[in-house]
C-alpha cells in the first residue's frame, strides 16, 4: 500500500530537517548506469535524472529521501520505481534503465552481471526482520507462528521466488509450522494489501511494513529464534555525481534514521 510522496515526506520532514546540509557528491566522472537509455544524470544544465529501483518494502523512506534530495538539488528528479527485487534484478540484467539498485536481501543480486556495480560502489543500508500483520481487531487471534496453521485462518505469503516470500518459508521452516496459505502475492506490499482489505485473516511481511501500514494493521511478533534478518544492499552504477550522491545521501547518518524511522534496523 503506497503513500503519496508528500503524505510520506510529512512523516519524516521533522526527522530530515535535522541535517540542513547535503550529501556530498563526487565530481562528474562517468555517464549514466551502463544500459541506461535515460540521459545521464550529470549531462549539466536543465533536468537530471536519476533513475532508482527498489523493493517494494523500501517505498515510504525512499519516497521521502528523495523528495528531500531534490530539495537539497535543484534540477535533479529522482525517478523511483518499486517491485520485487528479484523482479527488479532480472529487468536490470535484461537492460532496463537504471542507476540505482536497492534490494531486500542478497538473493536477488546474483542476477546481476557479476561487475554490475564495478564503475560505482554497493553499500548496506539498513537490515529487517519478518513480522505477522493482521488486521486491527484480528479477528483470528493470531498470536504465534503456530496459529497460522489453523485450517480456518487465510494465510497470504509472497510468492517464493522474491525475498519475503524465501524468508516466510525460511522463518515457518524453523518453526515447523505448516500454515493454511490461500494466495501467494508479487511482492510485500501487495501481501500486506491482502490484509488492509480485509481478504486475509494474516500474512508475513517485513516488520518494516507493519510500521508503515501504522492503524491498518497489528502486528505480532515473530520470536527471535525462528526469525531471520535481511540485509538491504544499495548498488550504484557509475560514479556520476548524482547517482552516486544520491546514493551517499541513503548511505548518509540522515537516510539512516529515515530508514530506521520507517521500522527498518541499522545496516
Amino acid at each position: 500500500m503506497r503513500r503519496s510522496r508528500l503524505a510520506v515526506l510529512a512523516a519524516v520532514t521533522g526527522l530530515l530537517a535535522l541535517t540542513a546540509c547535503s550529501a556530498a557528491t563526487p565530481q562528474d566522472t562517468a555517464p549514466g548506469a551502463a544500459g541506461s537509455t535515460s540521459a545521464p544524470a550529470s549531462s549539466g544544465g536543465g533536468s537530471r535524472v536519476v533513475t532508482v529501483l527498489a523493493a517494494a518494502s523500501l517505498t515510504e523512506p525512499f519516497t521521502a529521501l528523495a523528495t528531500a534530495y531534490e530539495q537539497q538539488h535543484p534540477g535533479v528528479t529522482v525517478a523511483l520505481s518499486f517491485g520485487s527485487s528479484t523482479t527488479l534484478a532480472q529487468q536490470i540484467a535484461e537492460g532496463a534503465p537504471a542507476d540505482v539498485y536497492a534490494s531486500a536481501g542478497e538473493s536477488a543480486l546474483a542476477m546481476l552481471p557479476a561487475d554490475a556495480a564495478a564503475d560505482g560502489g554497493r553499500e548496506v543500508v539498513a537490515r529487517n526482520t519478518v513480522e505477522i500483520a493482521v488486521p486491527p481487531d484480528n479477528p483470528g487471534s493470531v498470536s504465534s507462528l503456530a496459529d497460522l496453521a489453523d485450517p480456518d485462518l487465510d494465510v497470504v505469503l509472497c510468492a517464493e521466488t522474491v525475498p519475503c516470500g524465501a524468508a516466510a518459508d525460511q522463518v515457518l521452516a524453523k518453526a515447523g509450522v505448516t500454515p493454511h496459505v490461500v494466495s501467494r502475492e508479487i511482492d510485500v506490499k501487495a501481501t500486506l494489501t491482502k490484509v488492509t482489505l480485509g481478504e486475509a485473516d494474516a500474512a508475513m511481511v517485513y516488520h518494516s511494513d507493519v510500521v508503515s501500514a501504522g492503524a491498518d494493521v497489528e502486528g505480532v511478533e515473530v520470536p527471535a529464534a525462528d526469525n531471520v534478518v535481511l540485509t538491504y544492499p544499495l548498488l550504484w552504477f557509475s560514479k556520476d555525481r548524482d547517482v552516486a550522491g544520491f546514493a551517499r545521501f541513503v548511505a548518509s547518518p540522515q537516510g539512516t534514521a529515515a530508514l530506521t524511522k520507517a521500522g527498518f534496523l541499522a545496516p
